[in-house]
């Protein structure tokens, strides 16, 4: 089967270490003329939900066969089982803990095998670093045109994960913020979809805190410099920002502590 013979890498290392590095360059040895690309190396660390939510907004973006490692594995070296799929036309490598699993659930003729073959992983495999021993070679030679029928047996039962979702309750939309980005725009889980079928043609009031927002603009040059807005993302879901500054500032909080706070949508007429 012809591949793309790109393969993307998405996990929680950070950008201190070589634990990337050697991930590329155990699937270059393998497949020398593989296309790395980094999706993200900064995904809270342990965060499945994190890395989850980004590699389901960022992986159809890609040719057809590409092929994507997902590492976020606070279980590693455990029981938890190691897994390849296929959906959507791509190819994805990860820990069996409900990393994939939105993009499974999306497609109802996923296949799924558990990574049993040890053929396609490097010849010593520590308990500690998967990513590299077994992730990336099984990636690279998948990336050449291996099938996941060589890689192991076919599962039914991935691991799930429920992502929160926004939801209704006394007339008011209720949500989450899932993370701050770098430049400090507060994402949450409101999709454009959900703000319609709520709203209707009424007039949204976003409420952040002790923060009010009247209405969804289209720019962050719609509000005036330091000015507090809400807008959708290029993923679709509601962003709040400051235009040319960030929100996470404004609200004189932490990151780590705007994660997960909720956010209200009222309907005015």
């Amino acid at each position: 089967m012809s591949r793309s013979g790109l393969i993307t890498l998405l996990t929680d290392f950070g950008l201190s270490d070589a634990y990337t590095a050697m991930m590329k360059g155990a699937a270059l040895s393998i497949n020398r003329n593989a296309a790395i690309i980094d999706i993200t190396h900064c995904i809270n660390v342990g965060s499945i939900f994190q890395g989850a939510d980004i590699l389901q907004e960022a992986f159809s973006f890609f040719p057809e066969n590409t092929v994507h490692v997902a590492v976020v594995d606070p279980g590693v070296g455990s029981s938890r089982r190691l897994i390849a799929a296929k959906a959507a036309d791509h190819f994805f490598v990860a820990p069996d803990n409900g990393i994939l699993w939105p993009i499974i659930e999306k497609n109802s003729n996923a296949q799924i095998v558990e990574l049993t073959n040890e053929d396609y992983f490097l010849p010593h495999v520590t308990s500690t670093f998967h990513g590299r021993d077994i992730f990336a070679p099984v990636a690279a030679h998948i990336s050449l045109g291996v099938e996941l029928s060589q890689l192991g047996k076919p599962i039914t039962d991935p691991e799930k994960l429920t992502l929160p979702q926004p939801y209704i309750k006394d007339d008011i939309l209720k949500g989450e913020i899932t993370r701050v980005d770098n430049f400090g725009n507060i994402i949450t889980n409101i999709k454009k979809e959900h703000l319609k079928n709520y709203l209707g043609d009424n007039l949204p009031v976003i409420q952040i805190g002790e923060y009010k927002i009247t209405g969804i603009f289209e720019t962050y040059s719609d509000r005036e410099k330091g000015e507090l807005l809400a807008l959708f993302s290029s993923a679709d879901h509601l962003e709040i920002a400051v235009n040319l500054g960030k929100a996470s500032e404004y609200l004189n909080k932490d990151p780590d502590e705007i994660r997960g706070m909720r956010v209200k949508v009222l309907k005015v007429n």
